[in-house]
């Protein structure tokens, strides 16, 4: 396995923790792996999120209003890592949610920005955005992408 195949691997594994331990409600597990410097661009106010610990208490009010069991599936995942930096970019949506529950109606696209840090990736930049029909300005709620 060649080095970039290794952090790729590395960076897979992070997302996949990051992941269960979202579906898991466990925030520490969530937060162990940002950058204390993390920006965050969010699909919901607060827009721009700075700092770790900003970031927990962002998800420390957002987590009670998901629902005790769910999934995310995520498809189109590209992970490119150059040196001590990765940008990895997915589509996702919320699974196994009640079907009128707001967090699992549509599709939301991320970019993740991942710097190394003494041998090990930390995420230091965030980007999460929902589609929109600029004609009306409303979010596409659908499932089909």
């Amino acid at each position: 396995m060649t080095l970039e195949n290794n952090d790729e691997t590395q960076i897979q594994q992070l997302i996949n923790d990051w992941t269960s331990a979202l579906c898991a409600k466990d925030i520490d597990r969530m937060m162990v792996n940002y950058a204390d410097d993390v920006i965050v661009f969010d699909v919901k106010p607060p827009f721009q999120i700075k700092g770790v610990t900003e970031w927990r208490r962002t998800w420390e009010q957002r987590l009670p209003y998901f629902p005790e069991s769910f999934q995310v599936e995520t498809r189109d995942m590209n992970i490119n890592v150059s040196g001590d930096t990765a940008f990895v970019h997915w589509v996702s949506w919320f699974t196994g949610m009640p079907k009128d529950h707001p967090a699992g109606q549509t599709w939301m696209r991320a970019t993740v920005g991942y710097k190394r840090q003494n041998g090990r990736w930390f995420i230091a930049h965030e980007h999460v955005s929902l589609p929109f029909n600029p004609e009306t300005s409303q979010v596409v709620l659908t499932p089909d992408i």
